[in-house]
This record gives C-alpha cells, sequence and structure tokens, in this order.
C-alpha cells in the first residue's frame, strides 16, 4: 500500500491531527468501547499505518474489560510470554512502583519471539505529576533515510534477539524489586530468536528496520563487529528526526504499530506512581527481503541452565 493511498485513507471522518513530521497523531472525537462501527475501526486502522502511533485523550471510561474489547476489533488478543496478566484478562500491567514497569531503554515489544506483537495498545491508569513521557520513533522511515548502500547491508543481516541479558550491566542503578522482576518473572522463560535486521510490513509493504534492547549480536558476526553494526543502524533509528514524544495524563490511550516502531519510557519521575496498562494485538513471523521467515530457535524454562550464546 502506497503512501498516498494510506494518506488518504486516514484522513476519512475523524478528528485526526498529525503530532510530528514522520511519526504520531491524535484522534479526536472518539469515544473507545467494545461496540464501534467497523468504518470507525477501519479508520482508525488505516490511521494507524500511516502515522504508526495514534493517541486518544479522555478516555477515563474504559476500564479492563472495554479495553480489551476495543482491542479485539483488530485482531486476536496475545498475552506476555512470561509475565502474568492481570485476573481474568490478557492485559498486562506495569506498574513502577512494583518492579518491571520501566522501560527505559528502546525496544520493540516482545522481538524475543518470533510471532511478536502487531499492535501494542497502552491506557495511562496513574502518571506522575511530572515525568515518566513516552517516546516512539518510526523504523520505518528510518530504513528509508538509510543510504542505499546500508540499506543492502541492512537487507542482507540477520540478528538474534533474546529477553536473557546481562540486567545487572545495563541497569546499574535498578533497584532490588526490579531486579526481582526481571530474574524470577521477566526470564521464567529464556527465548532465543532470529530476525532480519529488515522485514517488510505484511499491510503496508513498506520495509521497516527490528532492532532495539532484545537484540543479542549479529549472526555470522563476531561480538566487536556486530555492536559496531548494532550502534550503526539503532543510532539512526532513533534520530530525532523519526521520533515524537508524548506527555501523558490519566486516561490517555496510545495504540501503535508495533512492527514499526521502538518506543521508550522515560525513568525520570522518581518514586512517583506510574502504572499504564496493555492489550496486544497477535502479530505474525517477520518476513525479509528475500522471504525468509524469523524464527524461535531456543527456549528453556530455567534461566540459570540456559545456553544464550
Amino acid at each position: 500500500m502506497s503512501d498516498s493511498i494510506l494518506r488518504e485513507a486516514a484522513n476519512f471522518d475523524l478528528g485526526i491531527h498529525p503530532i510530528a513530521g514522520h511519526i504520531g497523531a491524535e484522534i479526536r472525537g472518539v469515544k473507545l468501547s467494545a461496540n464501534l462501527p467497523a468504518e470507525i475501526l477501519g479508520a482508525i486502522r488505516r490511521a494507524l499505518l500511516h502515522r504508526k502511533v495514534v493517541i486518544f485523550r479522555d478516555q477515563q471510561h474504559l476500564d479492563d474489560a472495554a479495553h480489551e474489547g476495543f482491542a479485539r476489533g483488530f485482531g486476536d488478543l496475545v498475552e506476555h510470554p512470561t509475565t502474568p496478566s492481570r485476573t481474568g484478562t490478557s492485559i498486562l500491567e506495569l506498574d513502577a512502583s512494583r518492579g518491571g514497569g520501566r522501560a527505559d531503554r528502546w525496544h520493540t515489544d516482545v522481538t524475543f519471539v518470533a510471532a511478536y506483537p502487531a499492535i501494542s495498545i497502552l491506557r495511562a491508569v496513574v502518571v506522575p505529576s511530572h515525568g515518566g513521557d513516552t517516546i516512539w520513533t518510526n523504523t520505518a522511515a528510518a530504513y528509508a533515510g538509510l543510504t542505499p548502500e546500508l540499506r543492502a547491508l541492512a537487507d542482507r543481516l540477520w540478528a538474534v534477539h533474546s529477553n536473557l541479558y546481562d540486567y545487572a550491566a545495563e541497569r546499574p542503578s535498578a533497584s532490588a524489586a526490579d531486579r526481582k522482576a526481571y530474574e524470577d518473572v521477566f526470564t521464567s522463560a529464556v527465548f532465543e530468536t532470529d530476525h532480519p535486521l529488515v522485514h517488510v510490513h505484511p499491510e503496508t509493504g513498506q520495509r521497516s528496520l527490528i532492532l532495539g534492547n532484545f537484540v543479542r549480536r549479529i549472526r555470522g558476526h563476531s561480538q566487536d563487529q556486530s555492536e559496531l553494526l548494532l550502534r550503526l543502524f539503532q543510532d539512526h533509528v532513533t534520530r530525532l528526526d523519526y521520533t515524537f514524544r508524548w506527555r501523558w495524563q490519566a486516561g490517555d490511550v496510545v495504540m501503535w504499530d508495533n512492527r514499526a516502531t521502538q518506543h521508550i519510557a522515560i525513568n525520570d519521575y522518581g518514586e512517583e506512581p506510574r502504572i499504564v496498562r496493555r492489550v496486544t494485538i497477535a502479530g505474525v513471523p517477520p518476513i525479509a527481503v528475500d522471504g525468509q521467515r524469523s524464527v524461535t530457535r531456543k527456549k528453556a524454562s530455567k534461566p540459570q541452565t540456559a545456553e544464550v550464546t
């Protein structure tokens, strides 16, 4: 689907207001629910595919059931592979006060599995008085912004993603609760998955980079070479040109195309409460430019015995 078709379709009847040049739009005048007409859901989806992230203010009426009901309009719900959902739901609650709620590294959700979520829908329940913003970047625009030579290189590379990494080294100031949540919950099962560095989006046909904090190395390269290549491409993805930053208010709902974005939650709010709840829509394993699909090639139930090379 071309950018011009996406742009025309995204305008429909909704109040769509772009936020930054490459990414983000606020949709006004829509009260989210489990019973929105198909025409409205279709327009939201088209806006999402074009702008990558769409935001709905003032959705305080949403409870967990309505949040899930709205999400089902976009596909099957999928739970996090290691972190338990809220009882009786498929909702992942991120509570900074209870460990594991500070997603303060650039990432695409759950890329340590092959069929990682297609869409994420996050609802702000409690927000700090200041700080706690989230930044998203458009990984399709970032790919398009590479030189032809770097695009050709990226098209050929594959990366190994895993949820097992040196947590203490990457987060030396993490709290005891955060470390415990990582060790006991987030890595209760350990995954290792091969993804192409570049995949073809299944709905738009755009090429987009798959990178972020779950990448461990570039397949077929030494650790030193991997680090240089990853720094090159990841630094490009997170250039300010491709990003926008959102200041949360309680009742905000933000929806993003997880296949064409990365995001980071700014960890600058100290011990103030920050509670958000996320529903994710099932995705499919990415397809590389040569037609190969991503594959999870290792899973272990006990991280202390897992061998991740």
